[in-house]
């Protein structure tokens, strides 16, 4: 029978050996041809990695250097990371605007700054004026305080008059029209007894510096001084000038009591 010769396993082992090698010219010329289209579309192939580049025109811009790039390079290069936070632009930095000095109004009409900082600085002033004006009150307080103590000292209708208004808590710019009143019904005299008069017809003389009857007293004489006699100057003041604002208002003592159409003065 024929003889059929045998696999040549040889040649079959080493056909990958003797494929042909790529030639050093040849390794160029494809490097030249892959920077010439990377530079056409942004990319330079580096072997290891892709580097995307912008470019400036559509034209194929062979590149000599591109295929210069040693292969070391590629091997020891690393991928970017790509930052794809939004590019903040001045307009939306709201931590860099400037403080703002813009007064605000309210309803009725008063300007506060808008700033906080501002506004607490402005508080702080006004609460400053406020305690100097406490301040300037208790020094004038204290220095009037003082005046009414000497005339009370003094004694007399200017003493008791003093005191009486600043029992019943009054302004002493009351007491010349009170003092115009006593004298008008007692002539200043703190014992003095109407005898005369319809009350005293009806049992119930006027009496003291402001001629009041006991009912009146005893229903208008400033509770500090309720213990005290109706002929007592100080209490005898108090019911009095209570009685007049009562029945006809506080200008009653700014003028002096009451007065007819001649300014003839009328009792109470």
């Amino acid at each position: 029978m024929p003889v059929v010769p045998a696999p040549n396993r040889t040649s079959t082992r080493h056909q990958t050996a003797r494929r042909p090698l790529v030639t050093e010219s040849a390794r160029r010329t494809a490097a030249h041809t892959t920077a010439a289209l990377g530079a056409a579309v942004g990319v330079i192939s580096t072997g290891a990695f892709a580097l995307v580049m912008p470019t400036t025109t559509g034209a194929l811009q062979p590149s000599a250097d591109a295929a210069e790039i040693p292969t070391s390079l590629a091997s020891n290069s690393m991928t970017l990371p790509v930052d794809t936070a939004p590019v903040r632009s001045s307009s939306n930095i709201g931590t860099l605007s400037p403080v703002a000095f813009v007064i605000n109004t309210d309803d009725t009409g008063v300007g506060t700054p808008a700033d906080p900082d501002i506004a607490a600085l402005d508080k702080g002033g006004k609460l400053a004026d406020q305690l100097a004006e406490l301040h300037a009150q208790a020094a004038r307080d204290a220095a009037e305080n003082a005046r009414i103590d000497e005339i009370v000292a003094k004694g007399g209708l200017d003493g008791w008059i003093a005191e009486a208004l600043r029992i019943m808590e009054l302004p002493q710019s009351y007491a010349p029209g009170v003092k115009k009143i006593i004298m008008a019904e007692s002539g200043g005299n703190p014992r003095a007894i109407n005898n005369w008069d319809a009350n005293a017809a009806r049992g119930t003389p006027s009496e003291g510096l402001m001629q009041t009857i006991p009912s009146t007293f005893r229903k208008f004489v400033h509770p500090s001084v309720a213990n005290r006699s109706i002929t007592d100057p100080v209490a005898n003041i108090t019911a009095g000038v209570r009685y007049m604002i009562a029945t006809y208002g506080v200008d009653t003592l700014t003028s002096g009591g009451r007065s007819n159409h001649l300014g003839q003065y009328i009792g109470y």
